[in-house]
């Protein structure tokens, strides 16, 4: 099994479904949220296009400490920023999974706030939540462009609004 091609497929996919929601971002609705606990619309968004860096930055470092910086949050405005980040970070990811051979995946790689370590993980098994994490906040976007009456674009296939997928 070639877990370091499925792992490139699903990144891709995810990157052609996230380009069709981006492509449609309201950039009058970034301070948009639908309860006072949930980020804002572009902070959703500008959280989805990091993620697909992650993969690169996993594979390119043992662990993130957010106390010691090194994955500052982006102040994106605009769908055409979205979009440029969502591009710029994808192609890291892409060219690190390329580069990568399977034996990277087994070092372990962890969260850690001040050193304590909040989570850890296979570099694989890390890289997956990572897939995973696009995949459930680019889903909670979708409820904000149903919300604002945007029509949503199929994600694994048809939506009421895009009934041909």
């Amino acid at each position: 099994m070639d877990t370091l091609k499925q792992l490139r497929d699903e990144l891709e996919t995810e990157y052609q479904t996230t380009k069709r929601f981006l492509e449609i971002y309201p950039d009058d609705k970034n301070d948009y949220r639908p309860h006072p606990k949930s980020m804002k619309m572009m902070h959703l968004a500008t959280h989805i296009t990091e993620v697909f860096g992650w993969a690169g930055f996993m594979l390119n470092s043992s662990e993130l400490d957010f106390a010691k910086g090194g994955m500052e949050p982006k102040v994106l405005l605009t769908k055409e920023d979205l979009l440029q980040v969502l591009d710029k970070n994808y192609k890291a990811s892409e060219e690190a999974l390329k580069k990568a051979n399977e034996q990277d995946l087994e070092p372990t790689w962890a969260l850690k706030n001040d050193g304590h370590e909040l989570a850890s993980w296979t570099k694989y098994a890390a890289i997956r939540h990572s897939l995973n994490q696009i995949t459930h906040h680019r889903a909670q976007l979708g409820v904000y462009y149903r919300l604002n009456d945007i029509d949503l674009p199929g994600s694994y296939g048809p939506t009421a609004d895009n009934p041909n997928f």
